[in-house]
């Protein structure tokens, strides 16, 4: 008989799982600019940041503001090819300066914040000459001023796109709203547990302590 007791606790862990699975509150998806490099041709997502990466002379760079869930996995890469000659092929190499190709993607409509609209709709590339030991944010620099940053050197805007913000979570739940709300106290969007999931994890520990009445009380 002790298996029937088990019962209710498999009920329950599975009542809990489900509700980690299915809850909106544990997404969020984040408003950014993310750093590509051009390798063989394709994009690949940068694994450090521009004012640590020294990129070579003949390099190709990206920087891509979009909407993105996960930074590696789903980011949206550039809409321009990683192409060095394309970008710099009309640019004369000089002594003692690199060369390296900036791509700058300032995104769709969809994803500009509330109150704010890109530069262009279309990739601004620029072949960006810079010292040798030059960063990749040096070369940005070079040809999309103003740029900002935040206190943990995260890139926030590129050619003072957008004014405002920097990376902050926004609701995952569909379309964005062109205009700023106050949530309410019980629809959360700082990636907190939602009412909902709070109420359906109290059921889960009154099923349990309910299970382990009943075993004892079987014993």
């Amino acid at each position: 008989m002790r298996h029937r007791s088990l019962t209710p606790l498999v009920l329950a862990f599975g009542v809990l799982l489900t509700l980690l699975a299915s809850s909106p509150a544990l997404a969020a998806s984040y408003r950014y600019w993310s750093f590509w490099e051009g390798t063989g041709g394709q994009w690949q997502y940068a694994t450090q940041g521009p004012s640590t990466a020294r990129p070579a002379d003949g390099a190709a760079l990206g920087f891509r503001f979009a909407v993105s869930r996960d930074a590696a996995a789903e980011a949206a890469k550039p809409r321009a090819a990683a192409d060095f000659a394309a970008v710099c092929g009309g640019t004369a190499a000089v002594e003692g300066r690199k060369r390296i190709a900036v791509v700058v993607d300032f995104g769709v409509p969809a994803d500009a914040p509330a109150s704010d609209a890109a530069p262009q709709d279309t990739p601004r590339t620029a072949c960006a000459q810079v010292a040798p030991d030059a960063t990749a944010a040096e070369a940005l620099a070079e040809v999309a001023k103003p740029l900002r940053y935040n206190g943990a050197a995260l890139l926030c805007a590129v050619s003072g796109y957008p004014k405002q913000g920097c990376g902050e979570p926004i609701a995952d739940d569909g379309p964005q709203p062109r205009q700023t709300a106050t949530p309410k106290p019980s629809a959360r969007s700082d990636g907190g547990p939602s009412t909902g999931l709070l109420a359906g994890l109290a059921a889960v520990a009154a099923l349990a302590a309910a299970a382990v009445w009943q075993s004892r009380r079987r014993r």
